[in-house]
C-alpha cells in the first residue's frame, strides 16, 4: 500500500513538473507572440530581440526539419556573411529561412543570394537588407508543430484546462497523502497512549497485589505471635 502511494506521488510530481517546465512557458510565449502579431500585423513578433519561426518545409534539411521551431536573433544585416543562415521575407512576403551562398552589389545596394540546403537551385529573388528578419541561432525539434497547434484558441483553452486539472489532481493527491500521514501519526499516538495507560494499570494492579500480599503476611505474623503468647501462658499456668 505504501509503495503504491509513493508511485502515485512520483507520477503526479513528474506530470506537474513537465507542465510547468514545458507547457506553461510555451503557452505564455505563444500568447505574447499572438498579442504582438495582432497589435502590429506588419512586424514579426520578437522576445528580447529573438524571433521564433515555425518551419513549414524541408528545404533546409538535414540541419533544420519541418515542424521545428527555430530561433533567430535580430542583427545588423551589414554584419552577415556567406554561409550564415538567415530568416527573411520573400517576394510573397512569407518568411523563409535559407543559407547565404553569395553577397552581391548592384548600384551601391547590397543583396544576399540564398539557397535551401536541400534545394537543387538557389532562390530566384535576391534578399535586401530590409527583408532580413534575423540570423539563425538554434532550433527546437518538433516544438514548432506544438506551437502551431497552441496558436488555435480552442487548443489554448484545452491546454489551460488540462494544466489546471493537473494542478488540481496533484493537489488532491498531495492533500490525501498529508491526511494519511496525519492519520497514521494520530493512530500511532493513540496506540502509544493506550500502551502507557495499560502499563500504568498493570503497575497499579501489581502494586495493589503487593500491598494485599504484605497485609496478609502481616496478619499471619501477628496471628502467629498471638498464638505463641497463648501457648506460653498455658505452659506457665
Amino acid at each position: 500500500m505504501e509503495k503504491n502511494k509513493k508511485w502515485y506521488k512520483r507520477i503526479s510530481n513528474l506530470v506537474i513538473i513537465i507542465a510547468c517546465v514545458i507547457l506553461i512557458p510555451i503557452l505564455l510565449i505563444n500568447v505574447w507572440i499572438i498579442f504582438q502579431a495582432k497589435s502590429d500585423e506588419d512586424t514579426i513578433p520578437s522576445v528580447f530581440n529573438y524571433k521564433p519561426f515555425i518551419v513549414l518545409s524541408g528545404s533546409m534539411e538535414t540541419e533544420i526539419h519541418k515542424g521545428d521551431l527555430i530561433i533567430t536573433k535580430m542583427v545588423d544585416p551589414k554584419t552577415l556573411k556567406v554561409d550564415d543562415v538567415i530568416a527573411f521575407r520573400d517576394a510573397e512576403n512569407t518568411v523563409t529561412t535559407h543559407r547565404i551562398i553569395d553577397i552581391v552589389k548592384d548600384k551601391n545596394e547590397t543583396y544576399f543570394v540564398t539557397k535551401g540546403d536541400n534545394n537543387d537551385s538557389q532562390d530566384q529573388n535576391l534578399v535586401e537588407y530590409k527583408d532580413v528578419e534575423g540570423l539563425y541561432v538554434t532550433r527546437m525539434p518538433g516544438i514548432g508543430s506544438m506551437m502551431n497547434s497552441l496558436s488555435k484558441p480552442t487548443t489554448i483553452i484545452i491546454v489551460i484546462m488540462s494544466v489546471t486539472m493537473i494542478f488540481v489532481i496533484g493537489f488532491m493527491i498531495s492533500s490525501k497523502r498529508q491526511r494519511d500521514i496525519e492519520r497514521e501519526e494520530y493512530l500511532e499516538y493513540k496506540r502509544q497512549k493506550e500502551l502507557e495507560e495499560q502499563k500504568a494499570k498493570e503497575k497499579e494492579e501489581k502494586s495493589k497485589k503487593t500491598k494485599q500480599t504484605t497485609k496478609r503476611n502481616e496478619t499471619k505474623t501477628k496471628a502467629k505471635k498471638e498464638d505463641s503468647k497463648k501457648t506460653n501462658s498455658k505452659k506457665s499456668n
